[in-house]
């Protein structure tokens, strides 16, 4: 079979599309917790480490938060694992609307910067009213739109993508930090980060 069945488990169950569950339980733990919308972008940041990681190499990363209250964060990674069904059927990869199988046990799953547990990308998109994925690979280029995890219609291809990477653009309305601060810079060191506007000096929030 050539299908998301078939495909091996790594981060994420490729033939589970959403996972309703899930996304309740992230909404429940992590609205409650102190880490705002700081976190969300730390849980962004920890994937695009993995990815430089992986590729033996330096990632670039670009955080802005924009006037109108939404964050974007784009880094320069191989784009996120896109594959095409034995029919044509392009599938991205899960990421946002089911656990990363890595983290699925707070108790277990590592602490990123703020003293929180990692939850995986779903928590970003779980406590967004709306959240852009763009994709951009090699064989191609995608964006989906979702809400509260929930994606929105199937991937739409993007035209004359240059380079490969992601872009994640999201709005929350959770309250708590905002913006990173110098010791979240230093727990990347395979990372660059940029901040628009720049970073303010540590504990800034």
């Amino acid at each position: 079979m050539d299908g998301p069945n078939a495909w091996d488990t790594t981060t994420h169950v490729w033939a589970e599309a959403v996972d309703h569950a899930h996304l309740t339980e992230v909404r429940a733990r992590l609205g409650r917790a102190s880490g705002g919308r700081r976190h969300l972008v730390l849980e962004i940041l920890a994937y695009a480490a993995d990815e430089a990681r992986a590729q033996d190499r330096t990632g670039r990363v670009t955080v802005v938060h924009h006037p109108d209250g939404h964050i974007s964060v784009r880094d320069d990674g191989r784009g996120t694992d896109t594959r095409t069904t034995g029919s044509g059927r392009v599938i991205r990869k899960p990421v946002m609307a089911t656990p990363d199988v890595r983290f699925r046990d707070p108790l277990r799953a590592p602490l990123l910067p703020d003293g929180l547990p990692r939850s995986g990308m779903s928590a970003v998109s779980a406590l967004s009213s709306e959240l852009v994925h763009e994709n951009h690979r090699v064989d191609g280029c995608w964006t989906q739109t979702y809400r509260y995890g929930v994606p929105e219609g199937d991937l739409v291809a993007l035209p004359g993508c240059k380079a490969t990477g992601t872009v994640i653009s999201f709005r929350t309305d959770i309250g708590g930090p905002l913006r990173l601060t110098t010791d979240d810079i230093r727990a990347f060191p395979g990372l660059r980060i940029e901040c628009h506007p720049a970073m303010p000096d540590a504990g800034d929030t």
